[in-house]
């Protein structure tokens, strides 16, 4: 059963609330906060970046974060690229990783997206098991930060 969430935006009334949603300590290294996400998505437009708050009910329980139908270029991939997905420490393990996901795919795939990358730090503790369960694929290529790039095929996954 997947967990119900929603996807919201990002407002001056639930902002504070969005960036108090953080991950376990020893995940920080894989994943940049909201916070920091807010600031990588205004220091590159050109990046495209789409965001959402993920809220349980009328909790905050999450972020994720793509760039949204980019003409991909140096130092961008796309047109649509995974740039974050975070889960709130106390709200790991059920489901909401993979609900999210299910969602950001449902939109995706109305947008006519054929796939969707996304990358992760090759180190122990990283999210690759996730992603890799979830059906994302090694692309074969190591970005310029040491990242492995996977792919989702967004017109076979059911």
């Amino acid at each position: 059963m997947t967990a119900e969430i929603r996807l919201v935006e990002v407002t001056d009334a639930n902002r504070d609330a969005v960036i108090a949603v953080r991950v376990r300590p020893d995940q920080e290294q894989f994943v940049a906060s909201v916070e920091k996400s807010f600031q990588h998505a205004e220091q590159y437009p050109d990046a495209k970046p789409w965001y959402r708050a993920v809220y349980a009910g009328d909790e905050p329980v999450g972020f994720v974060m793509l760039s949204w139908n980019l003409v991909p270029g140096p130092g961008f991939r796309g047109p649509y690229f995974l740039w974050r997905l975070l889960v709130g420490a106390e709200h790991q393990g059920r489901g909401y990783g993979t609900a999210i996901l299910d969602e950001v795919v449902t939109l995706l795939r109305a947008e006519g997206a054929k796939e969707l990358l996304t990358s992760y730090v090759p180190e122990e503790g990283s999210p690759e098991p996730f992603y890799r369960g979830y059906g994302f694929v090694p692309t074969g290529e190591v970005d310029e930060d040491g990242e492995v790039i996977l792919t989702l095929d967004l017109t076979t996954r059911p």
